[in-house]
């Protein structure tokens, strides 16, 4: 083991004892006096050896005296040590690991990231190709294209994803509203009703799943939710306050501007059952919402879309400066997406 630590420790200990010797003499001298010339001093002569030379280190074969705790413990000096070596090992470049295995550590580069098209599965590549990237399609040829491009094996929703220029936090700026689509959006949709006994028998004739009142509640009570759109009467909705943390995250809270809290129970019921869809923007200021499936063609869906965009015109704001819609994108599912000229100031 190399003594350079130990030799050190040994030199200090030996100048602090010749230090407490020079004070109990009463001689002057300090710690910036060298061992030599505090030896010298007490001697009783004031001349220096003519080479001086630091006191003699302990040899490999002299025992060191080691504190059993401290900067003079073992323990310390080998820590020492090691920091030393390690310190002396990177300054030399040397990654060799000190666990005894040969192998050397090898820093390069990080590996590149393949781009996104490459890690899409093989559906997805081909029908991506039909698609121009940068290329801004009129929205006839974006629908068409969109239902010849649908990757997955089941029959897939086609949708319209709009990116507004509006703050959703400015009340007058929160867009949500109702659309009947002409075609339907190919989805069964399960309508639940909630509304005085006098209105059940029209609610069922016209297509309600779920017809009630007592007995809707007690179904609430035991958070059973077996529909997708709940319609209620304005007499009756004080009574699903106390539900709002159950149907409200949901979706599924009543609300007069999605055409759900009507007193026409039954245009509201066949409404939904035809395919009146609601949209509304979210935090992003984006709408999101399905025109058909892939299975309807591009007429039916181009027909679908376009009710879509004159509700979405009729909803803007009047205070609203810049231009309503930024960003029109068509899609599949599961499909590319495909970019559409903005046709809406």
């Amino acid at each position: 083991m190399p003594l350079a630590p130990q030799k050190g420790f040994y030199l200090m200990a030996k100048k602090a004892d010749l230090l407490t010797q020079a004070k109990e003499l009463g001689l002057e001298v300090t710690e910036k006096n060298t061992i030599a010339q505090i030896e010298a001093a007490i001697a009783g002569t004031d001349k220096v050896p003519e080479a001086e030379v630091e006191a003699e280190a302990p040899t490999e074969t002299e025992e060191v005296k080691l504190a059993k705790a401290g900067k003079r413990s073992a323990k310390a000096l080998a820590e020492v040590e090691a920091k030393a070596e390690k310190e002396a090992r990177k300054e030399a470049g040397d990654t060799t690991p000190t666990d005894g295995s040969e192998e050397q550590v090898k820093k390069g580069p990080k590996p590149v990231t393949r781009p996104l098209i490459e890690r899409r599965g093989k559906n997805y590549q081909k029908v991506a190709k039909k698609v121009e990237v940068g290329k801004l399609y009129p929205l006839a040829e974006a629908v068409a294209i969109a239902a010849e491009t649908n990757p997955a094996k089941f029959d897939a929703s086609v949708e319209i994803h709009v990116r507004l220029s509006v703050d959703p936090r400015q009340a007058d700026q929160n867009i949500r509203a109702m659309v009947g689509l002409p075609h339907g959006t190919g989805k069964t949709i399960r309508v639940a009703v909630f509304a005085p006994e006098a209105e059940h028998a029209a609610a069922n004739s016209a297509g309600a799943d779920v017809v009630g009142d007592e007995t809707f509640i007690s179904q609430l009570d035991k958070e059973v939710i077996d529909f997708d759109v709940l319609i209620a009467t304005p007499q009756y909705m004080p009574k699903l306050g106390k539900y709002a943390r159950l149907l409200g995250p949901r979706g599924l809270m009543p609300n007069p501007k999605s055409g759900t809290v009507s007193t026409n129970v039954a245009a509201a019921v066949k409404d939904k059952k035809a395919g009146a869809v609601e949209y509304r923007v979210d935090k992003q200021a984006i709408v999101h919402v399905s025109v058909g499936k892939v299975s309807f063609g591009a007429e039916k869906l181009l027909e679908n879309a376009q009710a879509f965009f004159d509700s979405l015109v009729s909803q803007k704001p009047t205070g609203l400066k810049n231009n309503y819609v930024k960003t029109i994108t068509v899609t599949t599912t599961m499909g590319p997406g495909i970019k559409v000229e903005n046709f809406i100031v």
